[in-house]
């Protein structure tokens, strides 16, 4: 499941690709925009397959050191804690997690160096140190360790980035969104039958955000130039040619929020599209956008050309 902030975003850059180039094509864009929502789910994935490849190397930094010359009795008689970690077994030997993976082709085939760094970064880390002391049937203290693990030494791995990077220059604006749906699978992580579930539930697509996403994005073109002229009118001193384009998509994409969606109050509407204009558009934007909407929003509603469905919807 993807937040409405998400695919309001996907849906504007999409909007803005079409109305940038006059030989879009509409259902080529719209093809192209579920692609880069399920992008987010390649990364996901690839992800949780960051998990099964510490294990192993892990497993092969133990095998390397009780081969040495010398080995320490350390070395012989290694601290398993990490490896042997039920919620980690769980995570590695997941079937869901591995038909995803060859669904999707991916993998960190030749990408070793990558994890022997981790490793090593963690052998210097005291959190680390503490749950090799803790007990192998201490589940919560091992959740705790992998949500850190993930968050300090995963998530903001430059190298990680570079290889996303590598992959598709798409995937790093994405990168934020596959690490919070991450957390939010190793937050629920409190025994290893609990993984496979959420790992569905996060790749269970409901119909209602591709219902959302899908109307959002037709709608704000089939409704584009009569929202174009409504603005513009209300744009004091502005020729509807001299607003900002990605202004004008936002509105544009507000005004139709509004009026086709009925159980969205006209508050989150507003409040969701400045937020993405602070983000997406000019410094000035944010005051701009929320005149104009706020002017717009209550014509319509006087004239009843938004309706909301639930008591209280069309004041919130």
């Amino acid at each position: 499941m993807l937040n409405r902030r998400y695919l309001r975003i996907k849906v504007y850059q999409s909007l803005y690709a079409f109305w940038q180039s006059d030989s879009s094509s509409a259902a080529r864009i719209e093809k192209e925009l579920f692609l880069s929502i399920d992008r987010t789910f390649d990364l996901f994935v690839s992800l949780l397959l960051t998990f099964g490849e510490l294990r192993r190397a892990g497993e092969m930094r133990i095998e390397e050191r009780r081969l040495k010359r010398l080995p320490t009795p350390e070395d012989l008689n290694p601290n398993r804690r990490f490896v042997d970690g039920t919620l980690l077994k769980a995570i590695t030997s997941s079937a869901v997690l591995e038909a995803e993976a060859g669904k999707r082709k991916l993998g960190w085939m030749g990408e070793g160096e990558i994890f022997q760094r981790i490793l090593k970064q963690l052998d210097q880390d005291e959190r680390f140190k503490a749950y090799l002391a803790t007990s192998a049937d201490d589940l919560r203290a091992e959740q705790q360790f992998l949500l850190h693990l993930f968050v300090e030494h995963v998530a903001n791995l430059e190298a990680l980035h570079d290889h996303f990077e590598a992959r598709s220059i798409h995937w790093l604006e994405d990168l934020d969104l596959a690490c919070a749906l991450v957390k939010r699978v190793l937050e629920s992580l409190r025994a290893p039958e609990a993984f496979e579930p959420a790992v569905l539930e996060v790749l269970a697509a409901p119909e209602g955000e591709r219902t959302f996403v899908s109307t959002l994005f037709r709608k704000s073109i089939e409704q584009g130039e009569e929202h174009g002229r409504l603005i513009a009118e209300k744009a004091a001193n502005w020729e509807a040619d001299r607003i900002a384009l990605s202004d004008m998509i936002l509105m544009r994409m507000a005004l139709t929020e509004a009026r086709t969606f009925e159980d969205i109050p006209v508050k989150v509407t507003l409040n969701e599209y400045i937020e993405v204009a602070k983000a997406y558009s000019t410094p000035k934007s944010k005051a701009f956008i929320n005149g104009i909407l706020d002017k717009l929003f209550q014509e319509l509603k006087e004239q009843g050309g938004i309706h909301k469905v639930g008591r209280g919807l069309l004041e919130s």
